[in-house]
């Protein structure tokens, strides 16, 4: 029975250090995308954008469900980059993770 019992404590132990992984990953996540990420009231409407340019995290959400790979995104707009696109993809979960925990 004791070593069940700490068999339990260790296996609680972990979970919440595994809890707090997920937490620090998200954060990490989160900070990635904020400093690229912006939204100014006057420029496309408030929309999220990236690095303060008229392209929105929209627009490279729907350049990629329309099938464009990152390298035609990336030729077809020069003063982007990969990051910028992971940027997006990490805004948009991050989103959806929100109005998840909302609802």
């Amino acid at each position: 029975m004791a070593v069940a019992g700490r068999l339990a404590a260790r296996n609680r132990s972990f979970l919440r250090l595994a809890d707090r992984a997920a937490v620090v990953k998200r954060n990490l996540l989160r900070m990635d995308y904020l400093s690229i990420i912006t939204v100014e009231p006057g420029k496309r409407g408030g929309k999220p954008c990236i690095r303060g340019l008229r392209v929105t995290v929209f627009d490279v959400l729907d350049y990629l469900a329309a099938g464009m790979s990152h390298e035609q995104i990336l030729t077809e707009f020069p003063y982007l980059t990969e990051t910028d696109i992971r940027a997006c993809l990490a805004y948009a979960a991050d989103r959806e993770r929100r109005l998840a925990m909302a609802g």
